[in-house]
């Protein structure tokens, strides 16, 4: 394969305006690890999400880009300079209250957001993500569309016209239950749209997870030394049952709820440890070890797929790792898995002894009250 010799993704600078609490920083970064350090509150994660923006168009902690206006402002502005190989592009997001977002790249405004996805890949490993354990099956579908998403930019147009025709079928079983008829023909229509769809999204997850497991299973054993079995396990109606045969089953139900009761928007990925759901029985130190190991194995499958390494963000991570594993996880930069690091910590004194002693170039800033001192 000739992709793997590309050079890692580099975020060369980055600047915040307005943005959280951030009202004017500017960040130079080095090529491998860069650390922010600060008490809680004084905004160093909301640096993490800021390139997370500008690479995936939007916050990785609150959907709502409205709210990530500094207080009393009116607007904010997100701009950071990529090199990838050997071009460089700047890549600007602004968004002004009551307006729509922009995202600009090298001055040049996208008509759509999805045609950005994917060309400056991160990956972020955040506290937040024991959502992922704890909460609902959309945020784990979430997580598969994300991955696939950044490095297959076909998928990401499938899955929103999958979800355009699954909105307008909703829609047509409502007006069905509204006005007492029934239209098998306008039907049939989105079920055919669903069918094609849903199949091509049905076998990108099958895929991906097959190809992600055995990865996720590596690095499990290697973060958590430990002699549990860990497994990911897609859960989907599709498994099991042709998509249109499905439809034909589900349309009494259907017609009753007012609502398509099958489909890839019902899928879900089970956590498994020791074939049970890691949410029942693993302890906390196992479900951030899982959640860590994921985390690295999406890492290595979307580097393996596009040919260098992208943007690893890690949010409040030493916090939660004992230092064994903290420095096994740091000791992958020096053994080249990672490309550029970006780390958060509370503590500097901790940050500069793991960095020292993992023998890795590294640049700290220190973060207070959203600017650097």
């Amino acid at each position: 394969n000739t992709k793997t010799n590309l050079k890692p993704l580099h975020l060369k600078n980055l600047q915040l305006n307005q943005f959280k609490n951030h009202s004017q920083s500017s960040f130079s970064f080095t090529k491998q690890v860069n650390c922010f350090v600060g008490n809680n509150g004084a905004g160093k994660t909301n640096i993490l999400d800021a390139i997370h923006y500008l690479s995936q168009t939007k916050s990785y902690f609150n959907h709502i880009d409205a709210q990530n206006i500094q207080f009393n402002a009116d607007y904010f502005m997100l701009k950071g300079n990529f090199e990838k190989q050997d071009s460089e592009d700047e890549i600007q997001c602004n968004l002004k209250e009551g307006e729509g977002k922009v995202l600009k790249k090298n001055q040049k405004k996208y008509k759509r957001f999805s045609e950005h996805i994917g060309q400056f890949p991160c990956i972020i490993i955040s506290p937040t993500d024991t959502n992922l354990i704890l909460e609902g099956s959309e945020v784990r579908r979430k997580y598969l569309d994300s991955s696939i998403a950044q490095y297959k930019q076909s998928y990401l147009k499938t899955l929103i016209n999958y979800n355009k025709a699954l909105k307008q079928r909703n829609a047509l079983l409502k007006q069905f239950a509204e006005r007492c008829y029934f239209d098998e023909i306008t039907l049939e229509i989105y079920d055919n749209q669903l069918i094609e769809l849903g199949s091509v999204i049905h076998r990108e997850r099958t895929e991906f997870l097959k190809e992600l497991t055995p990865v996720f299973n590596k690095y499990y054993a290697e973060i958590s030394e430990s002699k549990e079995t860990v497994n990911l396990a897609y859960k989907s109606q599709l498994n099991d049952g042709d998509y249109s045969e499905l439809l034909k089953q589900s349309l009494i139900k259907d017609r009753a709820s007012n609502y398509t009761q099958t489909g890839t928007h019902k899928d879900d990925i089970i956590f498994e440890m020791n074939e049970h759901p890691i949410k029942k029985i693993g302890s906390q130190g196992q479900q951030k070890s899982f959640l860590i190991s994921l985390k690295l194995a999406q890492f290595e499958f979307i580097k393996h797929q596009i040919g260098f390494k992208p943007i690893l963000l890690l949010d409040d991570i030493f916090d939660k790792l004992d230092d064994n594993r903290v420095l096994k996880l740091i000791s992958f930069v020096n053994k080249g898995v990672f490309g550029q690091v970006f780390i958060t910590d509370t503590h500097a004194e901790r940050s500069e002894e793991i960095l020292s002693k993992a023998n890795i170039p590294y640049s700290i800033f220190n973060i207070e009250n959203g600017a650097t001192i």
